[in-house]
C-alpha cells in the first residue's frame, strides 16, 4: 500500500492561501532553501494535485521562466508522474506525465493508495488535503512555515472535524526564517 504525503508551505498563522488566494509570500529564496527544494523534489513519488493548485503548477513548471529560476526543480517537476482531482479537466491537453481523476476524492485516493509504487505527494490543494485528511487518507505531513502572518486566508484543513493525532518526525530551519516540520500518524 502506498502512503499519501503532504507538502504544503503555511504562514506562521496557520494559512496556505492568503485571502485573494495568493501564495506567492511563500516563496522565500537562498541558496540554502533553494539547495533543500532541488534535494526535496528529487525525492521519489507521484504527485497529486487538486484542479486549482494543477493549473498553477501546469502554467509556471513547463515554462522558460521556470527553467530559469529553478532549473532543477522544473526539470523534476516535468519528469513526475502526476494526478489531478477534477471533474471539469478533459484528457485533452494535460500536462506531461498526467492522469486524470474525475470520480469520487476519496474513492479516486483509496485506489491510488491500494497500487503497489511509490509514495503519493500530494502539493497545495488545500481543499484536497482537508478532505483526505477528515477521510484518515494521510499518512505524512510536510509543511513549512513561512515566517509572515496573512491576517486572513485559508487554512490547510477547513472543514476537519476529527482530530488525527500526529507525531512530530524530525525539523529543520534555514536561514531565511523558514522552518520544515516532518509529522506521521501517532
Amino acid at each position: 500500500m502506498r502512503k499519501i504525503k503532504v507538502f504544503n508551505q503555511i504562514s506562521l498563522d496557520g494559512y496556505f492561501a492568503d485571502a485573494s488566494s495568493d501564495m506567492r509570500w511563500a516563496h522565500r529564496q537562498d541558496a540554502e532553501w533553494t539547495a533543500f527544494a532541488s534535494d526535496n523534489s528529487s525525492g521519489g513519488g507521484e504527485l497529486l494535485f487538486g484542479r486549482k493548485t494543477y493549473d498553477q503548477m501546469a502554467g509556471f513548471w513547463p515554462t522558460p521562466m521556470a527553467m530559469e529560476l529553478a532549473p532543477i526543480v522544473a526539470k523534476q517537476m516535468n519528469a513526475k508522474r502526476k494526478v489531478v482531482f477534477s471533474r471539469t479537466l478533459s484528457d485533452e491537453g494535460l500536462w506531461n506525465n498526467t492522469r486524470l481523476m474525475k470520480g469520487d476524492l476519496v474513492e479516486s485516493a483509496k485506489t491510488l493508495k491500494a497500487e503497489a509504487g511509490e509514495p503519493l505527494v500530494l502539493m497545495g490543494s488545500g481543499s484536497v488535503v482537508a478532505q483526505l485528511m477528515e477521510a484518515d487518507l494521510i499518512d505524512e505531513l510536510q509543511l513549512v512555515i513561512v515566517p509572515i502572518v496573512l491576517g486572513a486566508g485559508r487554512t490547510l484543513f477547513e472543514g476537519v472535524k476529527r482530530r488525527p493525532e500526529l507525531k512530530l518526525e524530525r525539523s529543520r530551519s534555514f536561514s531565511n526564517g523558514n522552518v520544515v516540520l516532518w509529522y506521521a500518524r501517532a
